[in-house]
Parts: C-alpha cells; sequence; structure tokens
C-alpha cells in the first residue's frame, strides 16, 4: 500500500502570523493616518516663514503614498495641505488594502488646521480610525502650543500601568497631522541640512512623545509630479507620557535606529512634505513612499522651485 501523505501541522504559526498581521494592521492605521509613521513624523520648532507676495492665491497639494511592509503593499495613504497666507488645512487618510486589509478592515483618517507663525500652531484636530472589530476617534482645540480641549471615544481604559498626562505635557505641542507640514527654517534653502535638524513635540489626545530629526543626506528623486532634492532626516523616538513603559513596543521604538522621512518643497510655499518615510518594525520595515505628488494654485516658477532646483543639481551629483 502507498504511504499515506502526512499533512503540514495544524496551522499554529500562521495563526500566530495573522494575529501579529491584526495587530500591526491597527497600528499601521493609526500610524499612517496619524503621521504617516510612529512614527515618524513630524512637528516642528522653527523661526518665522518668509513674507509671501500680497494677495497670493492659496497653494494646494495632494501626494498619494503606498504603504509597505516587508517589501509587500499592503496599503496607500494620502496628504492634502491647503496654504493660504498665514493659515493651513492638512487633511491625511489611510487604508489597509489586499490580505492585510481583509483580516484587519484598517482605516482611518485625520484633519488638522491652524496658522503658521515661528512653527505650526494648530487650532483643531480630530482622527477616527477603525478596524474590523474596533475604533477610536480624537478630537482636540489647542491655542498658541497648547490643548484646550481633548475628547476620545471611546475612552482609554485605565490599566493603571500608563505614565500620566500633566498639564505641562499638553503645553508646547503640536497635532500629528501637523507634524507633517514642516516650514522652511528662516530665510533658509528649503534644502539646508539645518531644515531637518529639529525636535518634534507631538501630543496625539492619548500619548506625549518627541521624535528627534536629524539631518542625513541630500538625495534626488524623480516622482509624478516631484523631480528634485530630498533632504534624508534620520529618526528617534523619545516617549514622554501617556504610553506604557513595560511593553516590548515601546522599547523597541526607544531603541530604534532605523527611522528616516525624506523631505521636499512645496513649490509656492515656504513648506516641506514627506515623499518617504521608513520605520523599522518588529516584523520588516515599514515604507511609507510617494506614488504621485499634485500641485495646484499659488505662484508659478518661486524662489522655492529655483532653490530646489540648483539644489537637486548638486545632489545628483553627490549620488
Amino acid at each position: 500500500m502507498c504511504g499515506t501523505r502526512q499533512r503540514p501541522a495544524p496551522l499554529p504559526r500562521l495563526g500566530a502570523r495573522l494575529l501579529d498581521v491584526r495587530l500591526l494592521g491597527a497600528r499601521l492605521v493609526g500610524v499612517s493616518a496619524l503621521a504617516l509613521a510612529v512614527a515618524l513624523p513630524v512637528a516642528l520648532v522653527g523661526p518665522p516663514a518668509q513674507a509671501r507676495p500680497k494677495a497670493a492665491a492659496a497653494s494646494t497639494v495632494t501626494v498619494d503614498y503606498d504603504i509597505a511592509l516587508a517589501g509587500l503593499t499592503i496599503g496607500n495613504a494620502q496628504v492634502a495641505g491647503v496654504f493660504e497666507g498665514s493659515g493651513y488645512r492638512m487633511d491625511v487618510s489611510a487604508r489597509l488594502t489586499g490580505l492585510v486589509g481583509v483580516v484587519t478592515g484598517g482605516m482611518g483618517s485625520a484633519r488638522a488646521s491652524g496658522a503658521i507663525a515661528s512653527a505650526p500652531q494648530p487650532s483643531s484636530f480630530a482622527i477616527a480610525t477603525k478596524t474590523s472589530n474596533s475604533g477610536i476617534a480624537v478630537r482636540m482645540a489647542l491655542a498658541r502650543g497648547t490643548v484646550t480641549q481633548a475628547e476620545i471615544t471611546p475612552p482609554l481604559i485605565d490599566m493603571g500601568d500608563r505614565v500620566p498626562i500633566t498639564a505641562a505635557n499638553k503645553r508646547g505641542v503640536i497635532d500629528p497631522a501637523s507634524a507633517l507640514m514642516m516650514p522652511v527654517q528662516g530665510r533658509a534653502d528649503p534644502m539646508d541640512p539645518a531644515n531637518c535638524n529639529r525636535t518634534l513635540p507631538i501630543f496625539d489626545g492619548a500619548t506625549r512623545f518627541d521624535v528627534a530629526l536629524s539631518y542625513g543626506e541630500t538625495r534626488a528623486v524623480a516622482k509624478p509630479g516631484y523631480s528634485g532634492p530630498v533632504l534624508v532626516c534620520n529618526a528617534r523616538y523619545t516617549p514622554i507620557a501617556g504610553h506604557r513603559p513595560d511593553r516590548p513596543g515601546v522599547k523597541f521604538m526607544e531603541d530604534n535606529r532605523e527611522m528616516s522621512v525624506w523631505l521636499a518643497p512645496v513649490e509656492g510655499t515656504r513648506v516641506l512634505l514627506p515623499v518617504r518615510i521608513a520605520v523599522r518594525t518588529t516584523v520588516g520595515t515599514n515604507i511609507i513612499e510617494a506614488t504621485r505628488w499634485t500641485r495646484t494654485g499659488g505662484p508659478q516658477g518661486s524662489s522655492t522651485a529655483a532653490a530646489a532646483s540648483k539644489s537637486a543639481t548638486q545632489a545628483s551629483l553627490a549620488q
């Protein structure tokens, strides 16, 4: 008689991996919609933006992104920014697709608005994320960098192991959606390495953390809608309050040195936006990379664009 073929052992590993995928999916929706990565990022402290021409038309930029984990595309995201005078509005959305999307049902969206002075000064922030079995919404009001009101629905369950958030933790902060928009420092060239060197004080309604950026290099990229130089900024994460310090993920992110964000200038403004965010996770590197860059309105052929064009040649020669 022929021997019977043995079936593979019942799928404990697959089950564990699907659990990891569900948990990761929930995190990535929050990460992608909030900051497009832990992570990443991205607030800013810098000198006042350069004066704009009188009666300048609003500049609008929309950046579409693919979200990949360990080399596999698992979702997409979009950031849309509107810049008019000293005001701004940022809309961020993300959705997980493919197997991860089927398993988690993950999606999220966020909006922030405010003014740009020496740094972004958000006045309002809202985010909603959901998976197939849960959801959360956060709304915040801010004034001059201070949170005046915050509401989380449903409220977080107090397990007694979170670092308490104090009133001081809610001062001098920026929300995660506003953090994606980085004003050029003072009158500096948009590609000045100093535009990387900053610490980003982020509060998302539940946790307070810093992301410290530092200059790594300048590269040239070519994307549909944008071809030119980008600043490559390295990133480090430091939890401040609201986190659970005994969680392995918190320690992992504190020690994580494999995080970066690539910044490109928005023509007609003194603002930089991410074209790529990379964060190493426990299950592979999460990369959020622009697939299309669309800009409308605002002055054409601005000094920002001219400076970027000049820097592109230097960046290309440096490769």
